[in-house]
């Protein structure tokens, strides 16, 4: 059976002979149809759910629209469904400025059989093509890659790919620049819904008295209205970045169209109603938000049906050389930036130092490198800060001064504690590794740790290393 043969249509006309005449013949081709006879049934299928191609009679009997009027209102609420129109031998000239209005096509009564199959293939195909060259241009435009094999990004992927095939809502959850926008066009990717929009709205910086706008659209007198996200997004997926920034108001709202998902637009009266998977992301403790009257429990609730956790940099150290690699080629791509390789000594120290910002700040320090740095050869440690939180020779200070009161013995220990806590971390807690990297049996490295007072937790899907606060007795 081919692509087009799987397609929803919905055919319009006035006569009921002509509507179970069409959807025979397309339903013995595999196709499957909806019928209504004038302006308020199409209206009532489009807003349920819109078909992949409607077919639609010129002249409907007793309908308060008429085919023009229809067409000019599928066009504006949904341009991408395709419209053949159905004309007598009188409404030719009607049909051509049809089509110079946004019909497909159109089927001169009475049809040919032939000709209704050829003209609804190839207007489903085009429509087809029309939106795998929109996703294309999406793809090419953003990110939807989860980058790196260590153990926090592995979990993260199992479940997401596990969540990707319902249609549950998820709030993902994680610091500033972990990548929450990432994961959510991942989930989006792996979705039965891959090939539909993906639409984001940016909670904090939509203005609040604009919100409901931006998410419903605008309804005008007299010409198109304005679509809102909801609209855009339909039959795709809605992200809300950062949700705990919507403002209260907004928040009342968007939990009715979660429970129904329909609305109905500014200065409208028609409900519109849509099929939207939505996504939300995070970095507040939505708990304290709710404590403090900034959130609704409720729609906290809506919201968090498959509560995710996407780790920070902090949690993913291993993964530091893959990500370098794909921003260098990334930037090399979008700005002409050289390409340039990291070096292992460069890399060594990118996965000791602190990470505030997480991946976007990794991202920034290596556009900052490739832009100042010199065209050929390896990124090398020289290039690199000393310290991502911005003051490093303030912190080089002070370690010096704590080392500088202390006997030989004492200092060495304070050394191989932080040397041996930054490496651990550095390989996301694998003893083995970090043993064969620093030169010790791992038993003996066992050993050093134990005598350190160091010891490894689980945190962010993978284990780091810290000192232990619990003191003897």
């Amino acid at each position: 059976m081919s692509e087009s043969a799987k397609s929803d249509i919905l055919i319009v006309d006035d006569e009921a002979d002509i509507r179970e005449l069409i959807a025979d013949i397309l339903e013995d081709e595999g196709h499957g149809t909806r019928t209504g006879h004038d302006a308020d049934s199409a209206m009532e299928h489009m807003n349920t759910k819109a078909p992949d191609l409607m077919i639609l009679d010129i002249w409907l009997k007793d309908s308060r629209m008429d085919g023009i009027e229809i067409l000019k209102t599928v066009k504006r609420d949904n341009p991408g469904v395709p419209v053949i129109i159905i004309s007598g031998h009188g409404n030719v000239e009607i049909a051509v400025a049809a089509v110079k209005q946004g019909a497909y096509d159109f089927i001169e009564k009475p049809f040919n059989i032939d000709k209704l199959l050829m003209t609804v293939n190839r207007a489903l195909e085009t429509s087809r093509l029309r939106r795998e060259n929109a996703k294309l241009r999406g793809q090419g435009v953003q990110a939807s890659e989860l980058l790196g094999c260590g153990t926090a990004i592995r979990t993260l992927k199992q479940q997401l790919d596990r969540v990707a095939r319902s249609n549950g809502r998820v709030l993902l959850s994680g610091p500033p620049g972990s990548g929450k926008d990432v994961a959510a066009r991942y989930l989006h990717a792996q979705s039965e819904r891959a090939d539909r929009p993906f639409v984001t709205v940016s909670s904090a910086t939509i203005e609040p008295d604009r919100m409901e706008e931006v998410l419903f659209g605008v309804q005008h007198e007299g010409r198109a209205h304005d679509p809102g996200l909801f609209e855009r997004a339909h039959g795709g997926t809605l992200f809300f970045d950062e949700v705990a920034d919507m403002p209260l108001g907004t928040q009342s709202k968007i939990l009715r169209v979660l429970v129904e998902q329909a609305f109905t637009r500014i200065n409208g009266s028609e409900t519109v109603r849509v099929d939207v998977r939505v996504l939300s992301a995070t970095n507040k403790n939505l708990s304290v938000e709710i404590e403090n009257g900034r959130f609704r429990q409720d729609l906290f609730h809506r919201l968090n049906v498959v509560p995710l956790e996407v780790p920070g940099l902090d949690s993913r150290r291993e993964d530091i050389p893959v990500l370098v690699e794909h921003f260098v080629s990334q930037l090399n791509i979008e700005q002409g930036l050289p390409l340039r390789k990291l070096s292992d000594d460069a890399a060594a120290m990118l996965q000791t130092l602190s990470w505030p910002g997480h991946v976007r700040q990794l991202r920034n320090l290596i556009e900052r490198i490739l832009i100042l740095g010199p065209d050929h050869g390896d990124i090398t440690s020289a290039e690199l800060p000393q310290d991502t939180d911005g003051g490093e020779a303030e912190g080089r200070d002070a370690l010096s001064a704590a080392l500088a009161g202390l006997p030989l013995r004492e200092a060495r220990e304070v050394f191989e504690r932080e040397y041996l806590i930054a490496q651990i971390n550095r390989f996301s807690g694998n003893i083995s590794r970090t043993a064969n990297f620093v030169g010790m049996e791992r038993s003996a490295l066992h050993r050093k740790l134990k005598s350190l007072n160091i010891v490894t937790t689980s945190r962010g899907g993978t284990r780091m290393a810290s000192i232990d606060e619990v003191e003897d007795d």
